[in-house]
This record gives C-alpha cells, structure tokens and sequence, in this order.
C-alpha cells in the first residue's frame, strides 16, 4: 500500500522552532504578527489601524516618550544600586562597632 504525502505549501507557511519558554513563545508570535502587518501594507491591503499605529510609532513624541522611559530605567537601576550599597555600608559598620566592642574588651557580645 502507498502512502500518500501531503503537499504543504513552503511559501506561504514557514517553519519555526518550537519556542522553549513563554517569553520566547510571545516573542515568535509578536514577529509573526508584524511580518504580516508589513506584507499587508506592501501589498496595501492593511487596515487602518494597522497603519496608524506604525506611523504613531515614527513619531517624535513616540521618540521622546521612549526616551524617558530609558531614562527612567536608568534611575531605577541607580536607585537599586544605591540602596544596594547602603545597605552593605550599614552592614560593614555593624561588624566595625561589633570588632571594636570586643578589642576593647567591653564583652564578647555582638549586640549593636
């Protein structure tokens, strides 16, 4: 008995690996999602909110908005890492005040 083989049509499906976290899986589909969107207003078949979102997305203010967005990661970052080395300072004056009680032989007691 012959088996029959499905044709599939390469052109118009591609093959994608399968993704292996979520993450992945979003991003695979946002690309798929944008590949058509293109092909669409190439063809100039896209709807209208198709296209007003890619020319709201060349804007300035969409620029400038992005801008801040960046600046304010890079404070939140600063801020973490300033808390981050707050805290190490307030740590490495804990065991300071704890080595000096007990060289100056005031009790072998690590209380602050």
């Amino acid at each position: 008995m012959k088996k029959i083989h499905a044709e599939s049509n390469s052109s118009t499906t591609k093959r994608i690996r399968p993704a292996l976290t979520p993450e992945a899986r979003q991003n695979q589909l946002i690309s798929l999602a944008i590949d058509l969107v293109e092909k669409r207003l190439i063809e100039g078949t896209a709807s209208s909110q198709e296209t007003t979102h890619f020319l709201k997305l060349a804007s300035t203010k969409a620029h400038l908005e992005e801008q801040i967005l960046e600046k304010q990661k890079d404070l939140i970052e600063a801020k973490t890492k300033s808390l981050q080395s707050t805290e190490r300072i307030e740590e490495l004056y804990k065991e300071a005040m704890s080595a000096f009680r007990r060289y100056s032989g005031s009790g072998e007691s690590d209380e602050v």
